[in-house]
């Protein structure tokens, strides 16, 4: 037997028995606030044409995409994310309409980076799309939907942090900055590394002035109290207009009531470059990275094909379940099998047993009984698979 064969790849892995169930029950906590939101489910396809997350989309770079052919010769990816996959297919089947539209999603991501850090290659993400609506009662809503969540899968220590592209986009303009300039200095202020950006910025003949507004960015973080310091450090409408917004945001988000986990950082930037206005991420204990990712992205749907606004958010299933195991948070798994041992010679009435519980909606697992192995037995496998009751026969035991 080939022992390398029952080994999976590297950044995949296995889930069974009680983690899968611990999984199972986080997306259905979730699914109940999004469609408690008035979110519908979508399901899109595993794999799309390549253009769908092209350098023009703004999405995953192209050497980080799991890319194969068709029998037409055509370029197809599995999806790394999938917000172009929605916002193609509401252009395919909603072009016409006018009013907004809510989705939900849950299915499997895939990026083939060699640099793991620990991340999977492919990880479940769970989450909802709002499109048609430029207003910040949406993005109030998204952020709101967002911590409602959170708390009801039993999370409680958490924090939000949001900023805003043209915020930065518009310091970028000020200070003449290109397109590739923008992303080059985008990727290093997004690691914090300083040194870079501001090496970037010399080897670009940058005016000084600027060079230290741009880096100033990073340090404009906190509560709402830094909108006043992001006003005094940026002289043009793009910025201003920007942080005039998030002022606004924070107002009915007031109204919601989740202000306490809400705070605000202008150095986070995305890699997707679609982000086009606000962006946000959660964070919360045992987990080195955000469990929640999202934004604004109003330019996407226009690459498809209809200009108009969106934004959403995606959960990543595996870590919610790592940060609730690291904060010791216990999800009730519900007790729901029956297990029923059987003699050979009593094989006819266990049988019709079993199909009178199963009629009545119970779950029922049937084992004939081994000889050799004692009751005491099955009754320690029924409670390592949390079994709730178990029948010898048709006598409960």
């Amino acid at each position: 037997m080939n022992k390398h064969l029952v080994h999976t790849p590297e950044g995949v892995r296995d889930i069974y028995g009680e983690e899968f169930a611990r999984k199972l029950k986080i997306q259905h906590l979730i699914h109940e606030k999004l469609a408690n939101y008035g979110y519908v489910d979508i399901q899109t396809p595993t794999f799309e044409f390549f253009d769908v997350f092209s350098k023009e989309i703004g999405t995953t770079p192209s050497k980080e995409l799991y890319k194969f052919f068709d029998k037409e010769g055509n370029t197809l990816v599995l999806r790394p994310d999938f917000t172009p996959s929605i916002a193609r297919c509401a252009v395919k089947y909603f072009e016409e309409d006018t009013m907004p539209i809510r989705f939900s999603y849950v299915g499997n991501t895939f990026t083939n980076t060699s640099n793991l850090q620990g991340k999977l290659k492919e990880v479940t993400q769970m989450g909802a799309e709002l499109i048609g609506d430029d207003s910040i009662y949406s993005d109030a809503e998204i952020i709101s939907l967002v911590v409602d969540s959170l708390l009801h899968i039993g999370l409680t220590d958490f924090q939000i942090s949001i900023g805003e592209v043209d915020y930065f986009k518009g310091l970028c303009i000020e200070a003449g900055l290109d397109e590739e300039t923008e992303l080059e200095l985008r990727d290093y202020i997004s690691i914090k590394n300083f040194f870079g950006a501001e090496e970037v910025l010399i080897n670009k003949h940058i005016q000084e002035k600027y060079r230290k507004i741009l880096l100033k960015v990073s340090d404009l973080f906190g509560s709402a109290d830094i909108f006043q310091d992001a006003k005094k450090i940026a002289s043009n409408e793009i910025s201003t207009k920007s942080i005039e917004r998030l002022e606004k945001l924070y107002e009915v988000l007031c109204i919601y009531g989740v202000e306490k986990y809400v705070s605000f950082d202008l150095g986070m930037l995305s890699k997707y470059n679609y982000y086009s206005g606000i962006i946000f991420q959660a964070y919360t204990y045992g987990v080195g990275d955000a469990v929640v990712k999202g934004g604004r992205y109003d330019n996407l749907l226009k690459k498809f094909g209809k200009d108009t606004p969106a934004i959403g958010f995606m959960f990543i299933i595996d870590d919610l379940m790592s940060a609730l195991s690291s904060q010791h948070i216990e999800l009730k798994i519900e007790q729901r099998n029956i297990l029923v041992v059987f003699d050979c010679d009593y094989s006819k009435e266990a049988i019709a047993f079993v199909k009178k519980l199963r009629n009545e909606g119970e779950n029922v697992e049937l084992i004939q009984k081994d000889p050799a192995k004692s009751m005491e037995e099955y009754k320690l496998f029924a409670r390592n698979k949390q079994i709730k009751r178990v029948y010898y026969n048709e006598t409960l035991i």
